[in-house]
């Protein structure tokens, strides 16, 4: 039987999740755009709420292609706060926006917002040794410095909770447990 993090569920979508995606290194940037914004929306709620509505955003944000979000008519965001398919807080679809022209002028800035945000972590991913879920934390010393850079930038929806498991999400910090066929001591 295989062995999985402790928040894991039953559910396929779940699973596919922990399996393919969480902790695993992602310095593509419109996928990195796309976890920001995904992690902002879930800002009081579950992840499962969210991933379970990805598809949704996907199709409603153009796949979080920042150029055409910049783009969009007020007509569109009077739309999406309409859009029962992805969460209706005015404030996190406005986030998008925001979002999307502060990525827009780091990717300038830096050359890649995969070259930015991976900065905070020297460009390599931390493997974490924890024991037991029960041991990894919701934020670090790491995820206040994110929070606070990106808010100085003028990112929104960006907590050292949500900026911890935006690290998470995208590999950049990685916390699968010892016992979790995921850990990187378990991968042949």
């Amino acid at each position: 039987m295989i062995k999985r993090c402790h928040w894991v569920t039953k559910e396929p979508l779940y699973i596919e999740y922990h399996d393919k995606e969480w902790g695993v290194p992602v310095y593509d940037d419109r996928k990195l755009f796309e976890m920001l914004c995904l992690e902002g929306a879930q800002a009081g709620l579950s992840w499962w709420t969210i991933l379970q509505k990805r598809e949704n955003y996907r199709m409603a944000f153009d796949h979080f292609e920042a150029e055409k979000v910049i783009q969009y008519p007020e007509e569109k965001w009077q739309l999406l706060k309409e859009d029962p398919s992805i969460v209706r807080n005015k404030l996190k679809i406005q986030s998008v926006l925001t979002n999307a022209r502060v990525f827009l002028r780091i990717q300038k800035e830096y050359g890649s917002f995969s070259h930015y945000i991976w900065s905070f972590v020297e460009h390599e991913p931390i493997i974490n040794h924890w024991e037991t879920g029960n041991e990894v934390p919701a934020t670090s010393e790491i995820s206040d410095a994110m929070s606070k850079r990106l808010k100085k930038d003028g990112f929104k929806f960006v907590g050292s909770t949500i900026c911890y498991s935006y690290m998470q999400a995208v590999g950049m910090v990685n916390d699968h447990t010892l016992d979790c066929f995921c850990h990187p001591s378990n991968v042949n």
